[in-house]
């Protein structure tokens, strides 16, 4: 069974520098089969060097630019339609590894925030016995679920799947990082996912990034969010890799001083009305195959980015300072 949501999303981030300072950016959407970009804009203030780029083996789009000074803001907004595959988990084996594609086969291996080698005694003594398809995944997120609390603020950029264990307590990503290394560790493939999300509590706070997992059963990439934060077809693809390492949303090199952000998502129905999702836990949800892992999107839309009083490439040693410079991205 197959679905289709629009989202409708737009992302704004500050920043103050106060010397030369060197920004990497994974936030916009990312083009795949099942997820269309129907338009995209990305607009960055006070920027040198803008250019955009997308990851060689996977379809993580980012973009990058230097500042000398300052205030940089980036703005984005994109149309996202998401082509949701909904299966029978009973249906879902997980696969030999004589049996697994080749390109599933680094997400079996140990990272730097996923150490599958340290958890193998943890999680082949609570699900080793168990038998082997969507519900063994389904009871390790569920034992996560269970076993940490989901405290902001407790866990930082260094802290890994065993902290998390030890602690007790995390975020997103480090419910994700746990629950990929328990994975990896009964020799399930399991890959990190970025994105934004929709549903949450606003109890919350405000609309954030998200991370989720998604896990090689049934011959599909199929989604699992240990957290229970917001109904699995809200979410919407950023980027995708071992772990957070691969898909930060923001890595600056320099004295850049983080000055907010804001998000918003919304969903929308094929009449373009915006709809109450409504996620059908009895179900199996994917929106990744994996003929998608090859990196190639054909077809992708034109994305259009803008830079306001900023200096591009060859453009260096001109004064643009009260210019618009704006290009045209498309990927093939």
């Amino acid at each position: 069974m197959n679905t289709q949501i629009r989202f409708d999303i737009s992302c704004e981030l500050g920043y103050e520098v106060t010397g030369l300072s060197d920004f990497l950016f994974n936030i916009e959407v990312a083009q795949t089969p099942q997820q269309t970009v129907l338009s995209s804009h990305c607009a960055v203030s006070n920027a040198q060097n803008l250019e955009s780029f997308t990851s060689k083996d996977l379809p993580n789009k980012f973009i990058r630019f230097s500042a000398l000074s300052g205030f940089v803001n980036v703005d984005y907004t994109a149309s996202v339609l998401i082509n949701h595959y909904w299966a029978e988990p009973a249906t879902l084996v997980e696969h030999p590894i004589a049996e697994l594609p080749k390109e599933a086969l680094p997400y079996l291996l140990p990272s730097r925030y996923c150490e599958s080698d340290k958890l193998f005694y943890l999680a082949n003594s609570h699900f080793g016995g168990m038998s082997r398809g969507y519900q063994r995944v389904q009871a390790i997120c569920d034992w996560v679920y269970a076993n940490v609390r989901f405290i902001p603020g407790v866990s930082n950029a260094m802290t890994s799947a065993t902290d998390t264990l030890n602690s007790g307590a995390g975020v997103c990503r480090d419910f994700a990082h746990l629950t990929i290394g328990l994975l990896r560790s009964l020799n399930i493939p399991a890959r990190f996912v970025a994105g934004y999300d929709y549903g949450a509590d606003p109890a919350l706070g405000p609309t954030d990034f998200h991370a989720y997992v998604e896990a090689f059963v049934g011959n599909r990439w199929f989604i699992f969010d240990s957290t229970r934060i917001c109904p699995r077809n809200g979410l919407v693809r950023i980027g995708t890799g071992f772990d957070a390492a691969d898909v930060a949303f923001a890595t600056i090199f320099g004295p850049a001083r983080f000055t907010g952000m804001k998000l918003d998502i919304q969903p929308f129905d094929d009449s373009g009305l915006t709809i109450t999702l409504v996620d059908n836990v009895s179900l199996a949800i994917s929106t990744s195959s994996i003929d998608d892992m090859d990196g190639g999107i054909p077809n992708a839309v034109d994305g259009s980015y803008l830079v306001s009083n900023s200096v591009m490439g060859a453009a260096a040693n001109s004064d643009f300072s009260a210019e618009i410079i704006s290009f045209n991205h498309s990927e093939n």
